[in-house]
């Protein structure tokens, strides 16, 4: 009489799943404004610090590389500087987007979202 009832009480269970894991999503994008990471080049010289979303919030230059005549140098190491920073932006996010997965039994390595 309720034979078909095992596989609705299963669909209940992902279904609660994925509420739970869109729950989980939703603060980890709040959280991605706040995860900060530097990204450096020249030996430090130049330091970039943007969110784990990749927004750049700040920039530190160290006053010994400002002559007139290395201005593409210091304009590639800012470039360089700020990619750095995005690069690792984007594998912090990978991350903490791999805690969630695992979390809840699916491949640390699965790209989310779709």
């Amino acid at each position: 009489m309720f034979k078909g009832l095992g596989q609705m009480g299963d669909m209940a269970k992902m279904m609660k799943a994925a509420q739970e894991m869109q729950k989980k999503m939703a603060a980890l994008q709040d959280e991605m404004h706040t995860i900060m990471v530097t990204g450096e080049s020249g030996a430090g010289l130049v330091k970039a610090t943007c969110t784990a979303k990749g927004e750049l919030k700040a920039l530190d230059i160290d006053p010994s590389i400002f002559n007139s005549d290395d201005k593409e140098v210091v304009e590639d190491l800012i470039l360089a500087a700020i990619k750095d920073a995005q690069a690792k932006a984007s594998a912090r996010a990978q991350e903490e987007m791999g805690k969630i997965t695992e979390g809840m039994g699916l491949p640390k390595d699965m790209k989310l979202p779709f």
